[in-house]
């Protein structure tokens, strides 16, 4: 995760500490009736042809069957790799905007205030967030925090990079959805203050809305926590689907954090297939 020498500096309320590589970073006709003889010889060859047949075709697809497993495995492999083969402001853009991603279809728009260097799941994420990773065994998280254009409210957004397959991504995605992890406020994921900018008081008392996204198509959990950028305790934190629904009236709903947990997310998520597609073609 390498930033890039010519990347413009972001604004003075957004500055950044230095940034870690990420190397630390598918009728019948009648027939007449034929002679007993004849007609066993018939039944015989139709057999062995269907045989045949059959067997090509089972081999066809098993055949098949594997080069698209073998296909997933190598994208899910190059997409492992991300995290260190792009440059920081592929995966965490310095800017990200938000059209209708606000309360009432407001736009929003966030600016990068910094970037922790890449770690493993137990620095990373609360002690029982992180146990519940182990089912698909984590490579490396990498986080960065963002702040609204008012530097009223701030954003941790990460990634968490995985060695499971498919099917482990779907078993996990399941889990969730069925045990309601994502609403549990013991799987909260941890903030990530930014020192000298408007996240620095940004810690575990200060999140008040958070969302977990198990990726089925990649070996990747995206997760994103927001709060206020004023340090103010959260007795009350809320997840982002409840923030975000009608009528919704707590600190996080009519504050918007819900919204920009939820929107910042979505980007990062979308930035990163993307790269992943292209990542991909250069591959094949």
């Amino acid at each position: 995760m390498t930033p890039r020498p010519d990347a413009p500096r972001p604004p003075v309320h957004a500055w950044a500490p230095p940034e870690t590589p990420a190397e630390m970073t598918t009728r019948l006709r009648p027939v007449k009736a034929r002679h007993p003889a004849r007609t066993a010889g018939a039944i015989a060859c139709v057999v062995l042809g269907v045989g045949l047949i059959g067997g090509a075709a089972a081999g066809t697809w098993l055949t098949g069957d594997a080069g698209a497993a073998d296909s997933e495995r190598a994208r899910d492999a190059e997409v492992r790799t991300l995290w260190h083969s792009l440059p920081v402001d592929t995966l965490f853009p310095r800017t990200l905007r938000g059209d209708d991603a606000g309360p009432g279809g407001a736009d929003r728009v966030w600016t990068r205030v910094g970037v922790a260097p890449d770690s493993d799941c137990a620095s990373a994420l609360d002690p029982l967030l992180a146990r519940t990773m182990e089912q698909v065994g984590c490579v490396r998280v990498v986080r960065a925090t963002y702040t609204d254009a008012t530097a009223s409210s701030v954003t941790t957004v990460g990634m968490v990079f995985t060695e499971a397959e498919r099917d482990g991504m779907l078993a996990l995605h399941n889990r969730f959805t069925t045990e309601g992890l994502g609403d549990r406020r013991d799987l909260m994921p941890r903030a990530l203050p930014a020192k000298g900018t408007v996240a620095a008081g940004f810690g575990d008392g200060q999140r008040a809305s958070w969302t977990v996204d198990v990726v089925t198509e990649a070996p990747v959990v995206v997760f994103a926590v927001s709060g206020f950028a004023d340090g103010r305790e959260i007795r009350e934190p809320q997840p982002a689907g409840d923030a975000t629904a009608d009528g919704a009236t707590t600190a996080a709903a009519q504050s918007g954090l819900g919204h920009d947990t939820t929107g910042i997310a979505e980007r990062i998520e979308q930035g990163l297939r993307a790269a992943a597609s292209r990542a991909t073609e250069k591959s094949e």
